[in-house]
């Protein structure tokens, strides 16, 4: 049963991929490469559920973090071009450089 699910998040993940190097835009892109760590997390814990390791779920829950902040992170960097810029003075026809 456990192999059949590991064995389906596995083609799943390989779809990704394929969609991640073939996206028409850059968005679906990047909603590929997240789904695709979503995909990683859900791997972890079945793995640690086969093999009785309750901890893995702790490495699931980390990894599902770092994957919401680089989600936010990329889809910032394509929509403004820099990560570091202040977006709200910028759209509010502010001079970002006084």
């Amino acid at each position: 049963m456990y192999a059949a699910a590991l064995l389906g998040v596995l083609v799943t993940m390989v779809i990704e991929l394929i969609l991640a190097s073939r996206g028409p835009t850059v968005f679906d892109r990047i909603l590929a490469v997240n789904t695709f760590g979503t995909m990683t997390i859900l791997l972890i814990a079945l793995c640690g559920y086969h093999f009785g390791r309750p901890d893995f779920m702790d490495l699931a829950l980390i990894y599902a973090l770092l994957n919401f902040i680089g989600s936010v992170a990329v889809a910032k960097f394509s929509r403004f071009g820099n990560l570091a810029r202040d977006h709200r003075r910028h759209a509010s026809g502010e001079d970002p450089n006084p």
